[in-house]
């Protein structure tokens, strides 16, 4: 029996943790279109061509061409039995594109996964986390700040904000950061992910298929819920 699940939620509601649970536990692929698309820059195929060109121009790639990139990926014998989506779909054009694609080959969406955090918990996760490069070890300076001291250092050209910087206190390792969590992407990709995902949301409501779990609660404790929703739609 396949298993094809949509996985949504704004950054740090924990899409790529609970994704990587369900991916070893129901032996199906984490599919990210965003590793999809980096994928595509060293791929010499005549599909990764076109993308690379759309990219170098600095146009947006359609809803067609992301379709395309995204079939390509689910005809691969990996994803014969199912799938985890992340980041696709990102528009109404593009879930009812997905229905249409698995109807043909007598499939279905069996959920989506609305992982829901607030948006002040989800700032807190992203612009918080660090990693330890020598352990990989993660950590967050809002959740984990007595094992660390955090300062922040102001830009050499006086750019605003300073960047924050954290070392481990047992070593005085200093922590790497993220690019992409500096407060003002972080704050930019809460307010795409609340200005495109709410349409989607009414889009699998109105279906049947969206199941809201709050993803405020312990790793284990949401990775429980998906559990359940899996075993009643596999029922």
């Amino acid at each position: 029996m396949g298993l094809y699940l949509v996985v949504m939620g704004v950054q740090g509601a924990g899409k790529g943790t609970q994704a990587a649970v369900i991916s070893e536990k129901y032996h199906i692929p984490h599919v990210s279109t965003g590793d999809l698309f980096r994928a595509m820059r060293t791929r010499t195929d005549a599909l990764a061509q076109r993308v690379q060109e759309i990219m170098a121009a600095g146009q947006l790639v359609s809803d067609e061409v992301t379709n395309e990139v995204l079939k390509d990926r689910l005809e691969q014998p990996d994803a014969k039995d199912g799938v985890i989506l992340d980041g696709y779909p990102r528009n109404a054009a593009q879930a009812a594109w997905l229905d249409d694609y698995l109807a043909n080959r007598g499939k279905r969406l069996d959920a989506v996964l609305l992982l829901d955090l607030d948006f002040f918990t989800a700032f807190k996760r992203s612009y918080g986390r660090v990693k330890s490069d020598t352990t990989g070890k993660s950590y967050n300076v809002f959740f984990n700040g007595e094992l660390l001291n955090v300062e922040f250092e102001d830009h050499p050209e006086g750019a605003y904000p300073p960047r924050m910087v954290a070392t481990l206190k047992t070593t005085g390792e200093v922590l790497s950061r993220r690019p992409d969590d500096e407060a003002p992407s972080v704050v930019k990709r809460i307010d795409i992910f609340q200005g495109t995902t709410q349409p989607l949301i009414d889009y699998y409501r109105n279906k049947g298929l969206l199941v809201k779990i709050d993803a405020a609660q312990p790793i284990e404790a949401v990775s429980e819920a998906i559990e359940a929703v899996i075993a009643q739609v596999r029922t």
